[in-house]
């Protein structure tokens, strides 16, 4: 086998299962459980060798069907997409132990097969859009994963889900439509969808044909705004985090709207310049997008009664953290947006995960129902404690380092007012998560002896959220392990 043809293997492993679980109907729900797990299994070994192959030997290029770039499609596996593809991986296997053991929250056992049906379509779309070099191309794959997206969160079939999942549908519509609108600007101004031609020709086109690649990005940066829920693109995102299975919640917020800040990257780095993009201008647009979603994000968080709305709000502050670091076009920036991609995902996939075994086994998801809640389920509000006090920025925690990087990029740029924002938003994060803890574990000494654990957790649930526990302090710990891995990522994207 050639070492050309294993990202062709990943999306095919994920698309096969896909095909397979219907035809496993009759069978014991374990076997296909088991079998989801042999093919993470095999992705995240194949993702981290490509990792460590692109890293260490060479870039892999490969052409559909043998074309030049120019007419096939092309995938591309370099430092940013198998560092990228990895870490999806890692998250979604996590995710996926979790859900074996949960009996995926509120779901109709009906439905559990078509559930890890959609889960492994929308894997092998994620892995795409990473590996394609291909602005249509990319387009395709974002539609696969916004249509696999609506239909996970509204496979509880309630009355809130599908509200939620017409809301989603409406909103990432007309970002698919936006996205696409760009392409075809950017399209009639070079001739190509390949990237690396379109980033060859887009300085002549820039001086050709000025307003339309202005509007191409325009479009483009709104488009895939509205997917990453943005502020003020984002109202979609917190409706989704109440209706979806915390499962999906996770896969959603830790995963689902980082590629589409991804994809932006590709844009903004690969298929534009920066001489073009300090034109622009653009610096100062992101910069702004980003500091109000910072704070907004947080006050929005603040007001919040119902747990899953708060991390979902949480989740459009913590978006603008990561466009912070990409707005200062800067490898400094770029290094701590990706740093912190890998440690919300960490974080943010614990909360959730934490929170449903909550759910699972208390039926609440209101804040003020997590009253001495430390002592009845403490495996799963001590590694919720450990998240939120990430999240916070604590020293020992992978948040900690997140926000140490950004605010050095920050100063490196001398943008002093975005430092202040940043801090001002994480004292905004301690006021809406540092009472969940005090509530859960210092409830008022008389009360405890009434407490008793009624933790009979499944080990497919407990072992994954205190691996992602430990994660969270080992990577804040040790950060220059994968920080070798991110800042190969980050030198890929800039000249």
């Amino acid at each position: 086998m050639n070492i050309e043809q294993l990202p062709i293997i990943n999306l095919l492993l994920f698309l096969l299962m896909a095909l397979v679980i219907p035809l496993l109907k009759r069978k014991p729900f374990k076997i296909t459980l088991i079998l989801g797990f042999v093919v993470l299994g095999l992705v995240l070994i194949s993702s981290g060798y490509l990792l460590w192959y692109v890293n260490n030997v060479e870039v892999i290029h490969y052409t559909f069907g043998g074309h030049e770039a120019r007419l096939g499609i092309e995938f591309i596996v370099d430092p940013f997409s198998a560092l990228f593809t990895t870490i999806i991986a890692g998250l979604a296997a996590i995710i996926y132990i979790y859900s074996s053991g949960d009996a995926t929250e509120g779901i109709e056992k009906t439905e559990y097969g078509r559930y890890y049906v959609l889960l492994f379509i929308l894997l092998m779309s994620m892995f795409g859009i990473l590996y394609t070099n291909d602005l249509f191309n990319t387009y395709v794959f974002i539609e696969i994963l916004s249509i696999t997206t609506c239909a996970i969160i509204s496979i509880k079939k309630k009355k809130d889900t599908y509200t939620s999942a017409f809301r989603y549908v409406m909103m990432n519509e007309l970002g698919s439509l936006s996205y696409l609108f760009g392409v075809a600007l950017i399209y009639m101004a070079t001739g190509f969808t390949n990237i690396t031609l379109i980033s060859e020709s887009i300085q002549n086109a820039y001086a050709s044909y000025p307003v339309n690649i202005i509007v191409a990005l325009g479009f483009m940066i709104i488009g895939l705004g509205i997917k990453a829920a943005i502020f003020p693109f984002h109202i979609w995102l917190p409706d989704a985090h109440s209706a979806a299975p915390s499962t999906s919640s996770a896969i959603l917020s830790a995963i689902v709207i980082k590629v589409y800040i991804l994809v932006l990257v590709k844009v903004l780095f690969r298929v534009f310049k920066l001489d073009i993009l300090n034109e622009m201008n653009i610096s100062t647009i992101l910069l702004v997008l980003a500091g109000v979603a910072m704070i907004m994000g947080s006050v929005f968080a603040i007001a919040q009664k119902d747990v899953k709305r708060m991390l979902g709000y949480s989740s459009v502050a913590q978006m603008g953290y990561i466009l912070l670091g990409i707005g200062l076009l800067s490898f400094e920036g770029l290094r701590a947006a990706f740093f912190h991609i890998l440690s919300h995902g960490l974080m943010k996939t614990a909360l959730f995960l934490s929170v449903g075994e909550i759910i699972y086994y208390k039926k609440t998801r209101k804040v003020n129902d997590f009253d001495g809640m430390g002592f009845i389920m403490p495996v799963a509000m001590g590694v919720f404690s450990i998240a939120a006090l990430g999240m916070i920025g604590i020293p020992l925690t992978s948040g900690f380092i997140s926000k140490l990087n950004l605010g050095v990029a920050v100063l490196d740029q001398n943008q002093i007012i975005f430092l202040v924002i940043l801090i001002v938003s994480s004292l905004l994060n301690v006021i809406y998560y540092l009472p969940i803890i005090i509530l859960a574990f210092l409830k008022n000494e008389k009360y405890r002896y009434r407490l008793k654990s009624i933790e009979p957790t499944p080990r497919t649930m407990i072992a994954p959220l205190v691996l992602l526990g430990v994660l969270i302090v080992v990577v804040g710990l040790f950060p220059n392990q994968i920080m070798i891995f991110i800042e190969a990522a980050a030198n890929s994207l800039l000249p």
